[in-house]
């Protein structure tokens, strides 16, 4: 194979910037981080609460550490939410991505968050196979017999060294029922 056959396309880091629009800023983003990790330690705090915080004969009950650290959890969110909206006009000034960078991170997280999907119902081979040949012909520009060949192969592997040699139990679909797995 020859260079001119073989093309990689890597982002460069020292590149200037690429002038897209922002699609959020440092500010928001900080924001809503607080805000969701709030709501999580309100929630861990609430069921630590149900389970016992309190002290009895024995010791602490369940809930006792979890429930206190939700309790540092939430501080921080409040401090970090606080100092988001009142000093913030520095993060308000920053992009936190801009749309060529959101569609980047989209390419990848959107076909990751659908193998998860897929795995429930086609089991863990078909969809390794289709997210690996997908991303390699979509992404990575590579021939359709390559793209299918490669993701043959790696799933082929994956099933005899998981299930075969290790005998390790992974997600099954109707492929691998239709074979007798």
């Amino acid at each position: 194979m020859s260079n001119s056959e073989l093309e990689i396309v890597v982002d460069d880091p020292t590149a200037p910037e690429d002038s897209s629009p922002a699609v959020t800023n440092n500010r928001t983003i900080e924001a809503v981080v607080c805000l969701l990790l709030l709501g999580l330690a309100v929630l861990l705090g609430y069921d630590n609460w149900r389970t016992g915080i309190g002290w009895d004969s024995t010791g602490p009950q369940p809930g006792y550490f979890p429930f206190y650290l939700s309790v540092i959890l939430c501080g921080a969110c409040l401090y970090g939410l606080i100092s988001a909206l009142v000093n913030g006009r520095q993060a308000a000034a920053e992009t936190f991505v801009t749309r060529a960078q959101l569609r980047r991170v989209a390419a990848v997280f959107v076909p990751t968050f659908l193998f998860c999907l897929v795995t429930e119902y086609l089991g863990l081979y078909v969809a390794s196979f289709l997210l690996i040949a997908g991303f390699m012909r979509l992404i990575g520009k590579i021939a359709w017999w390559k793209s299918l060949l490669t993701a043959f192969i790696f799933t082929a592997v994956m099933f005899v060294t998981f299930d075969i040699a290790f005998d390790v139990i992974m997600p099954k679909g109707p492929l691998e029922a239709a074979f007798g797995y």
